[in-house]
């Protein structure tokens, strides 16, 4: 919800280490009067401006809300990435239901945007559990029986296979790719951007250089990720565990047990 709150919503915009957003807060002797507060990381000497965070966002989402880019947006490059559920997903009906019905926190829209780029290139989990979703098939395809259709979207939240995440590692360096290839090539897109251009042009010119990093770091880390797949555990080894069967069987084993119901002698089943 928004609101107009007086001279607070013209507080400028600070990079500088503790500052945060202008956040809620209860105020009066027993806490029941509503109103907003401002947290800085440092003294302030009378007569000095303070500053507030204007918040996480990236830097097209500055420049097209506020009309600047402040350099912490810059040390910390993000580009926005939308994926969908293919039209001709021969599993596609079953992915919508899934989306629609059986994800926490509500229904969601088979067409997502994410962020990606920040410290390191390594993009939201959330993100990579919607590939997952969206790149399902072959072999895979059994998780979309109506027996698992509740824990799908949880399954997704780690690795379903090899096969799957594979695919997941292209679609994404695959839109990375393209992203960058759809960008306008300007002459001196490979010279250092100048930050201190604040002129349209060349506001422009750091918004894209900064978008350009952030796939460039995202495409790096999913390359990575695509030469360590054989170091990930898959469901398949996951179920093997939770149904204790991953080990070597032995009789004098105690680590590998009968399970409750096939206790050797017993009477929980009629043979």
């Amino acid at each position: 919800m928004l609101r107009i709150v007086p001279i607070v919503d013209i507080a400028n915009h600070g990079d500088e280490f503790g500052t945060v957003e202008v956040q809620a807060g209860n105020f009066g002797m027993f806490g029941t009067t509503k109103g907003c507060q401002i947290r800085v990381g440092r003294e302030y000497k009378k007569g000095e401006q303070i500053f507030v965070s204007y918040g996480p966002k990236s830097a097209s989402e500055y420049l097209l809300e506020y009309g600047f880019i402040p350099p912490s947006v810059i040390r910390n490059p993000l580009a926005e990435l939308t994926f969908e559920i293919d039209k001709d997903d021969r599993f596609g009906d079953e992915k919508l239901d899934i989306l629609e019905f059986d994800t926490y926190g509500g229904a969601m829209d088979p067409i997502q945007s994410f962020d990606v780029g920040g410290a390191d290139g390594q993009p939201d989990p959330a993100l990579v559990q919607f590939l997952r979703l969206c790149v399902l098939g072959g072999k895979d395809s059994f998780i979309l029986e109506s027996i698992f259709r509740k824990e799908v979207w949880d399954f997704m939240a780690q690795p379903m296979s090899e096969d799957n995440e594979r695919l997941v590692v292209e679609a994404l360096i695959g839109k990375v790719s393209d992203t960058i290839d759809d960008m306008i090539e300007d002459d001196d897109q490979g010279a250092e951007v100048d930050v201190t251009d604040m002129t349209p042009e060349g506001l422009c010119k750091v918004l894209r250089g900064i978008e350009r990093k952030a796939l460039h770091m995202t495409a790096d880390y999913m390359t990575r990720e695509g030469e360590a797949l054989d170091l990930k555990e898959y469901y398949q080894e996951r179920r093997l565990k939770d149904l204790g069967l991953d080990s070597e069987w032995q009789e004098d084993n105690p680590d590998v047990g009968w399970g409750q119901s096939r206790a050797k002698g017993g009477k929980d089943l009629d043979w």
